[in-house]
Parts: C-alpha cells; sequence; structure tokens
C-alpha cells in the first residue's frame, strides 16, 4: 500500500480506504471501482426517506406526535439496534421538509415543528414593555449550585399571552427539565398569579420547591407574600435578558406547538394543561442523554 501511494502521490491511508471499499486486495479492480465512484457521484441523489417507505412512514408517525428531528433520529437508534435501514440523521429529515425538490415528507408536517415555520431562517426579538416590582432579589444574589443545575428544586417561570391578554403560566424545573403549566381563571394580576402559583407548589413534595426565577413582570407584584406562605425564594432577572432563565424560554418556544399565538388561551382548562405538560415531559431530551424529565424527576421521588 505504502509502494503504491510513493508512486501515486497519495496518503497510505487514502489507498487503503480506496482498496478496502473496492473489494479488497483479492478483488480490487480499477474498472469496477471506477464505474461505483461515478454511480456514487450522481447528482441529485435519490433522499433516503424516498427509497425507504418503511422509514419515512416512521419519521411521519413522531413529527405528527411533535418530536424533534433530533429526538427522532436518537430514539430510531434505540428503537431499531440492529436495522442499519432505520437509520436517519436530524439533518436529513430537516431537508426532506425544506429544501425545494426534496420534500419527501408531507408538506404539513413544518407545522408540527417547534419554530411552526415552512422555512429556516433567524428570528427576531422584540424589545420588553414588562414593568417594575418591588423589593426584587436579583439574580445576582443566586446560590452557585442553582446555577449550575447540580440540585433539583429550582425552577423558572413566565407568562405565554394569548388572544385578548390571556395568558396561562409555565414553570420548568432546572434540573429535569420538568414542565407544569397552571391557568388564570381569574385574570393574571399580582393576586392571581400568587394565588395560582401557590396552588401549583402544592402539586408535589416540599422538597421539589426551593426557588423560582422569574422576569421582572408586573404579575410577581406580590412575589414577597407567595416566598412567606410557601418558603420558595423568588429571583428576579435583570431587564431584557430571558437566556437568564433560558430553560423557560426553550419550553416557551415548544409549548407554541399546544398553544399557537393569537389564540385565547382563557379556554383551555387545568386538564388541557397537563395533558400539554404529560406530552412534553415524555419526549426524550438531548440535554437529559435522551431521557425523559419525567423519568429525570422521578429519580427524586425514589
Amino acid at each position: 500500500m505504502r509502494c503504491v501511494a510513493r508512486r501515486l502521490g497519495r496518503s497510505p491511508s487514502t489507498v487503503s480506504r480506496e482498496v478496502a471499499a473496492n473489494g479488497g486486495r483479492l478483488r480490487y479492480r480499477a474498472t469496477v471501482a471506477h464505474v461505483a465512484s461515478r454511480h456514487r457521484a450522481r447528482r441529485p441523489k435519490p433522499a433516503k426517506l424516498v427509497i425507504n417507505l418503511r422509514l419515512r412512514e416512521v419519521v411521519e408517525s413522531k413529527l405528527d406526535e411533535w418530536w424533534s428531528p433530533a429526538q427522532i433520529s436518537s430514539w430510531l437508534v434505540e428503537a431499531y439496534p440492529v436495522d442499519e435501514e432505520m437509520r436517519v440523521s436530524h439533518e436529513t429529515i430537516y431537508r426532506s421538509l425544506f429544501v425545494q425538490g426534496r420534500g419527501v415528507l408531507r408538506k404539513e408536517l413544518w407545522r408540527c415543528l417547534r419554530t411552526g415555520r415552512a422555512v429556516r431562517r433567524p428570528q427576531g426579538r422584540g424589545a420588553s414593555t414588562k414593568g417594575q416590582i418591588r423589593d426584587m432579589v436579583m439574580i445576582s444574589e443566586r446560590p452557585a449550585d442553582i446555577e449550575d443545575r447540580a440540585v433539583p428544586g429550582h425552577w423558572e417561570g413566565d407568562l405565554i399571552m394569548g388572544k385578548n391578554k390571556t395568558a396561562i403560566g409555565t414553570l420548568v424545573e432546572r434540573w429535569s427539565p420538568y414542565v407544569m403549566l397552571f391557568p388564570f381563571p381569574d385574570g393574571k394580576n399580582g393576586e392571581a398569579v400568587r394565588v395560582a402559583l401557590e396552588a401549583t407548589v402544592k402539586r408535589l413534595p416540599e422538597h421539589l420547591w426551593a426557588s423560582l426565577t422569574w422576569d421582572q413582570g408586573k404579575e410577581m407584584a406580590e412575589h414577597a407574600q407567595f416566598t412567606v406562605d410557601t418558603g420558595v425564594q423568588v429571583y428576579c432577572c435583570d431587564p431584557k435578558s430571558p437566556w437568564q432563565r433560558g430553560s423557560n424560554e426553550n419550553t416557551n418556544g415548544l409549548l407554541r406547538q399546544y398553544f399557537p399565538k393569537g389564540t385565547d388561551l382563557s379556554v383551555d382548562t387545568q386538564a388541557d394543561l397537563d395533558a400539554a405538560a404529560h406530552s412534553l415531559n415524555g419526549r426524550q431530551r438531548q440535554t437529559l442523554e435522551w431521557m425523559t424529565p419525567s423519568d429525570k424527576l422521578a429519580e427524586t421521588l425514589q
């Protein structure tokens, strides 16, 4: 191999790979290898999801359940450990949805993606219009064990808005990241938010509630009373700094698949919100090495 490589002016590993890929030492033939090379170089190539109908049906079924392409790609390896044909990268799935001429998946499935967009594009962020609250404990005072997600029991919260200023509350546990949702049947003023948060806190064991990080919205005007009643310390983010509660921001984006912008959120009951949270908590997460948030949080209850 090294002698051939020297004569051709190539790396020995290049020659070795060429021979191994085309029959090995005993069966290598240059003409056969050349034909195979020309075949592999043909463009456009047929998409994998065009050739493999069984794989396409499985991918479409998971997209219908609002799984992300990355979750589908990882799940396929676990679900079909010995079937190499049931493999597809997340990028291939995206291409099959977005790229003109490769749209082999059902066209409407792009609506199942978390962004709900038919094309890939960056998205800007508008300026915050939320007000100030009194006696805030700033995020800079938050202990280090909360910052590095070392222990469970620390949450991030926010509202997602709907039509006619309707809203629902969203909570994400930083360690898991387990999701809880709650409605506002009596409006979203400070008292209504405090009462709804207190009711939500009581749905899990006390050791799973140590702190809550929120932005500086007026809906948290009664945060001090909430802390007195529940023992849960509230920390406030800096202005216009949504990345300081990144788990919650990411989850709110996922929740838009269940509660699209411009819809009336006042019609959603606690049962409706629990169903959406259950679905989201049952999705595998790459950050959890493909565990689900429900399984991760269950570790604290054993």
